[in-house]
């Protein structure tokens, strides 16, 4: 499977802002990228990275979605862009059809799709019958599954928004090692938005600030700093499970810690997702018994999936994975309201208190769904502590994050145990488990 060389980009003064918003979510970037290349495009998280992504694949829409300045020249039919969210990429009920569906729009001879999908799939390391069912796929596999999409139909530029970062750490080593072999073998330019920069400094060829359109050097990339270490957690629990069969896995037997952060780790597919929902009383276990605290209970007997809405809201806090899956509201304010008014308690001071902390302020009117990977995960945080939950289920937190708000996230994560809420994190994150890993649960998918 080859394609000619990369294909050239160039921005001029480019800019955009939604439709929706009174500042431009990226004006004034100017760059030229030669057939080739090997791009780390960086920046604060809400700069206008996937912005500048989707512009180049010409995916921002029409007019009435926003409007654009400058100019940003590229070859926008051999394009190939993987984004933040995977599952907005998901064409077909398998996976062998799914990644065929970009071979079959852009009239790829019959007799050369399969042999690509096959051989996409392979370097993407996801070892699967092509009969296999996406909807079962983690969200680890579902990135994998739209960068195979990309490499099968032969893009000459290929796009990647934080394509790691729902990804364990072999995982993350298999994908870079894919794309590595792709650039090389097909010339194919790549600009790449990636947060764990490390991954990539020995792929890439250049560095690109996205606020001014600047080339950076390695050592002029920000790094986390000081990050509090992680604790040893107390012998008292607020939930235990035994022999917790979920609807994903094996049973397993787990505590987690009174005011402490446990940290749920494990290979892409294992179910860690699954185990987090059950605990946040949004997925019906199978089988076993979860034995709850009175602090947490707080005088109900049924298990958590059985309270209602509001009893759950007030004693357990859940972050999804995906962080749209949680939005109901039309602005990011009202979206920080929606639980209080469900459960009628007055929490006005928190709200402004989180709207400063997690540096939503100036996004308070805005749709959600137009925000940033970033900032829609600081979001989807902020709707969960606004009612001071006493546990907190955390599915890939500080996924989307720069160094800055990493570092903020954290640190108010460790403020939250300090004052008594549990926590616990579904991550892959090194930093995030070194910081925030009093308590270790490791889950497998046997």
């Amino acid at each position: 499977m080859t394609v000619a060389i990369g294909t050239r980009v160039i921005a001029r003064n480019f800019g955009y802002r939604h439709a929706s918003r009174k500042n431009p979510a990226l004006q004034n970037i100017s760059f030229d990228i030669a057939p080739g290349e090997r791009v780390l495009l960086t920046g604060a998280s809400g700069s206008g990275k996937s912005t500048l992504l989707a512009a180049l694949a010409g995916v921002l829409g029409g007019g009435e979605e926003g409007e654009s300045s400058g100019e940003l020249l590229c070859d926008a039919s051999s394009v190939g862009l993987v984004l933040q969210d995977p599952d907005s990429q998901v064409i077909a009920s398998r996976i062998g059809d799914d990644v065929a569906f970009g071979c079959e729009n852009m009239g790829v001879p019959r007799a050369e799709i399969w042999p690509r999908v096959e051989q996409a799939l392979e370097m993407v390391g996801l070892n699967l019958p092509l009969s296999h069912p996406t909807k079962y796929l983690s969200g680890g596999q579902k990135q994998r599954l739209a960068l195979a999409g990309v490499i099968a139909m032969g893009a000459r530029l290929i796009l990647l928004d934080e394509p790691t970062a729902n990804l364990d750490p072999v995982g993350q080593k298999e994908v870079v090692a894919a794309v590595n072999k792709v650039v090389a073998e097909t010339g194919a330019t790549l600009i790449v938005v990636e947060h764990h920069h490390e991954l990539w400094l020995d792929t890439i060829d250049r560095i690109i600030n996205i606020t001014d359109g600047q080339d950076l050097s390695p050592a002029d990339l920000p790094t986390l700093g000081h990050l509090p270490p992680a604790r040893p957690a107390t012998s008292t629990s607020l939930m235990r499970g035994e022999n917790l069969l979920c609807a994903w896995g094996p049973a397993r037997s787990f505590s987690l810690p009174v005011a402490a952060s446990t940290v749920i780790t494990g290979p892409n597919g294992a179910g860690k997702s699954t185990l987090a929902l059950t605990i946040g009383g949004l997925i019906a276990p199978k089988a076993g018994k979860l034995e709850l605290a009175e602090q947490l209970s707080q005088g109900l007997k049924k298990p958590p999936h059985r309270w209602k809405s509001a009893e759950l809201a007030q004693r357990i806090g859940t972050v999804f994975q995906d962080p749209e899956h949680q939005f109901v509201a039309r602005t990011v304010r009202a979206e920080l309201e929606v639980g209080p008014k469900v459960m009628q308690v007055d929490t006005a001071q928190r709200i402004e208190e989180l709207l400063d902390r997690l540096r939503l302020r100036h996004l308070e009117n805005a749709n959600p769904y137009t925000l940033s990977g970033g900032e829609k995960r600081r979001l989807s945080v902020a709707t969960a502590l606004v009612a001071a939950p006493q546990l907190l289920v955390l599915d890939e937190p500080t996924f989307g994050q720069d160094p800055e708000t990493f570092k903020e996230l954290v640190w108010m994560l460790r403020e939250l145990t300090d004052n008594g809420t549990t926590i616990v994190s579904v991550t892959h994150d090194p930093d995030f488990i070194a910081a925030l890993g009093d308590h270790h649960i490791e889950v497998s998918a046997k």
